[in-house]
């Protein structure tokens, strides 16, 4: 086998030349990856059959929970995971600041807020994504230049001590004056009235985005079932066990709720109209 540890790049192309292609494999381990259980198997158009088992029973005898899925850009988690990211950047412009989002998120359960997860794992790997995407005109409906203003600025993280927020001994985050002026300063550029969001629409709206995003990688076939996009939300994201990954949360919350999320997500991203949990059914159905 011949595995590659990506987390976006397609295992179909880099497959491409290969005289053996059906030996490529994606073997996606989380960071860090001595600690984190989930690792992504995923399967490019000519991976061999064989080699999508001997690498998932690999990741068993390593202790870890294997996912298989489809090679597809951000495979399952971090495709998710980047709406779920979108999603709190369209709440900084609207009015909202990364210590409180981080923390509404971390009160419903998360083990880190998103801005938190940022700035630990750095947002250069972010910002090249971004940049791909507009130069390949995939650029979203609605665009956020804080984080690249914030990698202009050279912060890009924990580890240089200046992300979303200061780190005056490169550990602990502290709320940074700096960063909220910037953040307002976009606001006001992009003459957008900012407003107080409370954290049970932070973590609606927040909740609504994942559930969209994982309900369309099982229509998609990157993964096989509705309870596949769980695991890899709770095992390589945090979210929080008890609420069982964002599909079944929406399986099994009240209709209305669930609703309220899927509309606040829309919004934000600015896309109308907003599915309903009605338009899921075929997905949710399928929710142990």
């Amino acid at each position: 086998m011949i595995a590659t540890n990506t987390s976006y790049l397609d295992v179909t192309r880099l497959a491409e030349g290969m005289r053996h292609p059906e030996r490529l494999i994606g073997l996606h381990f989380f960071n860090p990856a001595n600690v984190m259980r989930l690792v992504e198997v995923a399967a490019g158009t000519q991976s061999a059959a064989t080699a999508v088992a001997r690498c998932a029973a690999l990741a068993k005898r390593l202790g870890k929970a294997p996912l298989v899925c489809r090679s597809a850009e951000g495979f399952v988690g971090n495709r998710i995971f980047a709406v779920y990211r979108s999603h709190v950047e369209f709440l900084l412009e609207d009015g909202a600041l990364p210590h409180e989002v981080d923390a509404a998120l971390t009160s419903f359960g998360f083990a880190m807020g998103p801005f938190t997860v940022a700035d630990l794992s750095g947002l250069r790997v972010a910002w090249e994504l971004r940049r791909r995407r507009r130069a390949e005109g995939r650029q979203t409906m609605r665009y956020v230049e804080v984080p690249d203003l914030l990698v202009a600025a050279v912060r890009t993280g924990r580890a240089v001590g200046a992300g979303y927020y200061a780190y005056p001994d490169l550990r602990q985050p502290q709320p940074d004056d700096a960063v909220r002026e910037l953040i307002e300063g976009e606001s006001h550029r992009k003459g957008i009235a900012r407003r107080s969001i409370t954290a049970d629409e932070i973590v609606a709206g927040a909740l609504g985005a994942m559930v969209r995003e994982g309900a369309a990688a099982v229509r998609e076939g990157v993964v096989a079932t509705p309870g596949a996009v769980d695991v890899a939300l709770v095992n390589g994201f945090g979210f929080p066990a008890w609420e069982g990954g964002p599909l079944w949360w929406a399986a099994h919350a009240r209709r209305a709720e669930v609703d309220r999320a899927l509309a606040l997500a829309a919004t934000a991203a600015g896309r109308v109209p907003a599915a309903t949990v009605a338009d899921l059914d075929d997905v949710l159905g399928g929710v142990g």
